[in-house]
């Protein structure tokens, strides 16, 4: 039976090219989600809102849900359909598709556009304690603290006072973004505002360990204890985390026999942190013993637990257990997921067997998603191997299947072009990257920054540059015209440019953030950034300006 498992994974019968079927692109143009997101990563930014309109499709909530979340990588692409979901007749957004957007917003850093949502959210009485935990989540993880408490304590004025969940919500975003002592202090400051339970020692607790700083973790749970908050089963799934991840696996089975003692059963969690740390120090026996004992005591097997036997085989380069795990999953009615192939394949790759590798992942394909990682691993293993081609292959398969790829899918092909001299490439893969919000990393730009200069197309360099460049900075457009006319203030507010009236009648300031000139400017854009600064390029911006029917006479061009 594994060796027949291990065939069907490994067979040569599966055909790379043959992915995309007849009867999936007949799926897509069925399917209203699907062609929505056909649409969105096919049709360029500029003509995105005809396309959509074109198309006929009539959203609901959930759909604008489905794609947002789909989309949720390439934040800007995400908002231009989250502004034109708004406009179909009969739809209203959903607090859900709100707290999506903003995740994608303060994922590339754009938190001006993301506090606009909030205080359309407040207009319309749509905010709630899991928004304001959203934006403190998003910007611990952008190690912006301050920003993160500050949110925290400006709730009352949105009228969204702060409650123990919010105060769990702050506290847990500190702690998993590596400022736990942040997170100490306030507990400490604040606690007697309001009432701990086990889920906020629970976050310190976590917090700690993470740190690592397991004598001060072991304090607070002995707070925690003394002050009648007795732990619950995340509490104790926590601690086993901890110890083990601090090679105190011994002492963490003391805790589960503990568990036992006091009533609480230990969950599969607890299980698959024991099996996996097994399989770390290579101790396989323990790890097959603790897996069988779990069925033993009752505890039904999830995913992740079978993810970490299989993790431990892999380790020890047991694929041939590995297999039969899978099988035995799969029988069992437990589906893998993208994390069951991606453990597979590192395996592979990391022992040089990218040919196994790479007929696993086809296998795999019939079997689950795969997720940006899959994705990059792949991508990243023809490229070393210089089998550009099938880079490509997988990419554009990638691109079928609808799925946005990541910045670091981005980076992987991008530093494989340049290692193959593919300037042109690279350069589209860059603007493309940027154009969906992505800053691409410092190694990889100063890679295609070499190669550039290495043909001599600093021009192609300084238009890039300055792409980067505007993803942080708004532009700000003085400009006087005969009349402030009524329809071309409704021009500019349709594409989401601020209108400030100033003192005297015929003159106004116009201010748009970079997704709106981007997208109002298009392919024009291009031949303004190549320019030099100066008049050129004033005259340029004014012939762009009265070919889209904004103020015709700009007096004045400035970067804030």
């Amino acid at each position: 039976m594994l060796r027949r498992l291990h065939q069907k994974l490994c067979g040569r019968t599966v055909i790379f090219t043959r992915m995309y079927s007849s009867k999936e692109s007949m799926e897509v143009k069925l399917d209203p989600l699907k062609r929505l997101c056909k649409i969105m990563m096919s049709c360029p930014k500029l003509g995105l809102d005809t396309e959509l309109d074109q198309s006929g499709i009539r959203v609901s909530p959930e759909m604008v849900e489905d794609v947002l979340k789909r989309f949720e990588n390439a934040g800007m692409l995400a908002y231009r359909f989250f502004e034109w979901a708004e406009k179909q007749h009969n739809y209203e957004h959903s607090t859900k598709a709100y707290h999506f957007m903003i995740e994608s917003l303060a994922k590339i850093r754009q938190y001006q556009m993301m506090w606009d949502l909030v205080n359309k959210m407040k207009t319309k009485g749509m905010l709630n304690i899991e928004t304001f935990c959203i934006i403190m989540r998003k910007y611990a993880r952008a190690q912006k603290v301050e920003e993160a408490v500050y949110t925290f304590n400006i709730m009352n004025k949105f009228d969204v006072p702060p409650n123990l969940a919010a105060f769990n919500g702050l506290l847990s975003a500190l702690s998993k973004s590596k400022n736990v002592g942040k997170a100490q202090e306030i507990f400490d400051s604040k606690k007697n505002e309001f009432n701990p339970d086990s889920k906020t020692y629970s976050i310190l607790i976590e917090g700690w360990g993470r740190a690592p700083n397991l004598p001060k973790a072991r304090e607070i749970y002995r707070e925690m204890i003394e002050v009648g908050c007795n732990p619950d089963i995340v509490t104790y799934g926590i601690m086993v985390d901890i110890l083990c991840k601090a090679g105190r696996v011994d002492e963490a089975v003391e805790i589960v026999k503990e568990m036992d003692f006091s009533g609480c059963k230990p969950t599969s969690f607890i299980y698959s942190v024991l099996v996996h740390t097994y399989g770390l120090e290579n101790r396989i026996e323990d790890a097959i013993d603790t897996f069988l004992e779990m069925e033993k005591n009752g505890v039904e097997a999830d995913v992740a637990v079978y993810n970490s036997l299989i993790s431990a085989f892999c380790k020890v380069n047991k694929f041939q257990n590995a297999y039969r795990v899978l099988n035995d999953m799969q029988l069992k009615g437990v589906d893998p997921n993208a994390r069951t192939c991606n453990i597979i394949l590192s395996g592979l790759i990391g022992r040089g067997e990218t040919d196994d590798a790479f007929k696993v992942f086809r296998r795999m394909l019939k079997i689950c998603d795969p997720d940006a990682d899959t994705y990059t691993m792949m991508i990243k293993m023809f490229c070393e191997r210089k089998e550009m081609n099938m880079a490509r292959k997988v990419w554009k398969y990638m691109k079928r299947k609808q799925f946005v790829p990541s910045m670091h899918t981005f980076s992987a092909l991008i530093n494989g072009m340049c290692d193959d001299s593919d300037a042109p490439g690279a350069c589209v893969l860059m603007e493309e990257m940027i154009e969906k919000g992505m800053r691409p990393g410092r190694m990889t730009f100063e890679k295609l920054r070499k190669l550039l200069l290495k043909e001599e197309r600093e021009d192609v360099l300084e238009f890039l540059q300055e792409k980067i460049n505007l993803m942080s900075q708004n532009i700000h457009v003085s400009c006087t015209a005969s009349e402030t006319d009524k329809d071309i203030q409704e021009t500019l507010a349709s594409k989401r440019w601020l209108i400030q009236v100033d003192e005297k009648p015929s003159s106004f300031t116009i201010k748009g953030p970079q997704s709106a000139y981007m997208s109002w400017f298009g392919a024009s854009w291009k031949e303004l950034l190549i320019i030099k600064r100066g008049e050129r390029m004033l005259k340029l911006f004014l012939r762009i300006i009265i070919a889209t029917q904004a103020p015709r006479n700009v007096t004045q061009w400035e970067e804030a």
